[in-house]
C-alpha cells in the first residue's frame, strides 16, 4: 500500500557529498514521520535521521552537522550528505511511519572511499 523507492546513492571519496532521495506513493496521511536509516552487513541496522510532523528533526550523533534531512509537500523525503567518511558507508533506507506502523523501501548504496 506504501511504497518507498530510495535513488542518490553511489561512490564518493571522503570528504565529498551526495544527496538521496525518496519517492514516496499510496495512503500517508499528514500526520507521519519520516527520515531514514543505515545498515552495514554484521551491524545493527541505525537510526540516520527523523523528521517530525511539525518540522523538527533529530539525529545520529555520528551525523549530526554533516547531514540534513527534508520533505516536500508531495511526502518525498532527502538526505543531504556532507563532509562523507569511510564510516557512512552503508545501504541507506528511507523510512516512514504511522498509525503505529512503519515502512522501508528497498534502500541504495553509499560507499565512501579513495
Amino acid at each position: 500500500q506504501v511504497q518507498l523507492v530510495e535513488s542518490g546513492g553511489g561512490l564518493v571519496q571522503p570528504g565529498g557529498s551526495l544527496r538521496l532521495s525518496c519517492a514516496a506513493s499510496g495512503m500517508i496521511p499528514e500526520i507521519y514521520v519520516t527520515g531514514w536509516d543505515r545498515q552495514t552487513p554484521g551491524k545493527e541496522r541505525e537510526m540516520v535521521a527523523r523528521i517530525l510532523p511539525g518540522g523538527g528533526t533529530t539525529y545520529a550523533d555520528s551525523v549530526k552537522g554533516r547531514f540534513a534531512v527534508s520533505k516536500d509537500n508531495v511526502k518525498n523525503t532527502y538526505l543531504q550528505m556532507n563532509t562523507l567518511k569511510p564510516e557512512d558507508t552503508a545501504i541507506y533506507y528511507c523510512h516512514v511511519f504511522f498509525g503505529g506502523r512503519g515502512y522501508w523501501g528497498q534502500g541504495t548504496q553509499v560507499t565512501v572511499s579513495s
